[in-house]
């Protein structure tokens, strides 16, 4: 079982920057590929970023290639979101979520494969 706390989130202006951060419980943190997701409202949710088990690979959505970063620290049982160069199009609540699927799997681009969800931080950028 993980849980996931997500923070970060908040108003900022367009061009700003937010860094988001996921705690997770548990021992085996390092065991889950970690991905952040992003849903507007009366949208789908959306992929944004993955990383890999050890933070050295990672994938992003191309609307925040170049802009965001995803990162994780497994001694603190974090994941980071640093969104950079943010737009009103960014606005939307961000989630953080665990995959524990075991094998060499591409990301998962969809919530599917997913096991475990924070609650979600509202980012909102205005214009």
């Amino acid at each position: 079982q993980v849980q996931l706390v997500e923070s970060g989130g908040g108003l900022v202006q367009a061009g700003g920057s937010l860094r988001l951060s996921c705690a997770a419980s548990g021992r085996s943190f390092s065991r889950y590929r970690m991905g952040w997701f992003r849903q507007a409202p009366g949208k789908e949710r959306d992929f944004v970023a993955a990383i890999s088990w050890s933070g050295g690979n990672t994938y992003y959505a191309d609307s925040v290639k170049g802009r965001f970063t995803i990162s994780r620290d497994n001694a603190k049982n974090t994941v980071y979101l640093q969104m950079n160069s943010l737009k009103p199009e960014d606005t939307a609540v961000y989630y953080c979520a665990a995959d524990g699927r075991v094998g060499n799997f591409p990301y998962a681009l969809s919530t599917g494969p997913y096991d475990y969800w924070g609650q979600g931080t509202q980012v909102t950028v205005s214009s």
